[in-house]
C-alpha cells in the first residue's frame, strides 16, 4: 500500500469509502481486492469521484448487477479513476454509438479503464492494417473485448489472419471476436486445416472466415476434418499439432491462400 495512503484518517477518511462501496453491493471479498490493487481509491473523493462515477453508469447500465460489475473492474484500474480520462472516456464511447444491449456493459468496463493514451495506442495499431475509422468504430461496437486486447496481440493475429491466410483486413474487422482468439490454440489448428484443404482443391477459396474460426469445435471437426478424413487422413493430426504442415509439403511461408 502507498505511504499517501497510510497516513489518511481512518474513520473520516477511509471507512466512509469502504462503506460507501458496500453500500452499492461490492462484496468484502471484492472489497478487499479492489482496494489492494487500487489503494488510491481511499483518497478520492467520495462526492466529486465515486458517486458521481457511480450515478453516470447507473443511468446508462440501468441493472444494478451490470454496474457493480462494471465499478470493480473500473476500482482495480488507477488509470479510470482520472477525471480527464473517465468524461472523455464517456464521451467517446458516446460518440460510437453503442447500443443498448449486453455489449454495452463489456464497452463501458473496457474503455472506462484505459487511459486516453492506452485507448489512442489500442486504435493506431488497427490504423496500421488500412483500417478507417468507421472501420475501428464497427470493431468495438461489435466486440468490445476486441479492443481490450494488448497491442501485441492485435497485431500478431491481424498479421497472421492477413499475412499467412490472406484475408483483407476489412474482412477481419467485420468478424472481431476472432481477434480475441487464441493464435496458437485456436486459430492456427483451424487455419492450418483449412490451408490443406484449400491446396488440395478440396475446399473453395472464398471460405469465409466466420466458418473457420466461429463455430464450435465439433461443428469445425465435422465440416473441416471427418468429412475429408478418407482423402486426407492426416487431418486429425494437423488439427492437433502432431503434425506439422511442411510435413505433408505445405505452410505458411507460401503465398496466401485465400484470394483478394
Amino acid at each position: 500500500m502507498r505511504p499517501r495512503v497510510l497516513l489518511l484518517n481512518p474513520e473520516r477518511t477511509i471507512l466512509p469509502k469502504l462503506e460507501f462501496l458496500c453500500s452499492i453491493g461490492v462484496s468484502r471479498s471484492d472489497l478487499s481486492a479492489i482496494v489492494s490493487q487500487n489503494p488510491e481509491l481511499l483518497n478520492r473523493s467520495i462526492k466529486q469521484n465515486l458517486i458521481p462515477h457511480y450515478h453516470i453508469l447507473k443511468s446508462i447500465l440501468v441493472s444494478d448487477e451490470k454496474v457493480i460489475k462494471c465499478l470493480k473492474r473500473l476500482f482495480k484500474s488507477s488509470a479510470v479513476l482520472s477525471q480527464n480520462d473517465f468524461y472523455v472516456n464517456l464521451s467517446l464511447l458516446r460518440g460510437l454509438g453503442m447500443p443498448q444491449s449486453s455489449s454495452l456493459s463489456w464497452a463501458l468496463q473496457i474503455l472506462l479503464g484505459l487511459s486516453q493514451k492506452t485507448w489512442e495506442h489500442k486504435i493506431e495499431a488497427y490504423r496500421r492494417w488500412g483500417l478507417s475509422e468507421e472501420e475501428i468504430s464497427s470493431i468495438f461496437r461489435e466486440s468490445p473485448l476486441s479492443m481490450g486486447l494488448s497491442e501485441k496481440k492485435i497485431m500478431c493475429n491481424m498479421h497472421f489472419l492477413v499475412c499467412k491466410m490472406g484475408w483483407q483486413p476489412a474482412v477481419v474487422a467485420r468478424v472481431p471476436i476472432v481477434l480475441c482468439y487464441g493464435l496458437e490454440t485456436r486459430i492456427m489448428p483451424r487455419c492450418s486445416v483449412v490451408r490443406v484443404l484449400l491446396l488440395k482443391g478440396l475446399i473453395k477459396a472464398d471460405i469465409p472466415i466466420s466458418s473457420v474460426l466461429t463455430s464450435c469445435e465439433k461443428c469445425f471437426l465435422e465440416r473441416f476434418v471427418i468429412k475429408y478424413q478418407d482423402l486426407v487422413p492426416q487431418l486429425l493430426d494437423v488439427f492437433q499439432g502432431k503434425m506439422r504442415l511442411t510435413e505433408l509439403g505445405f505452410g505458411f511461408d507460401n503465398k496466401s491462400v485465400i484470394p483478394d
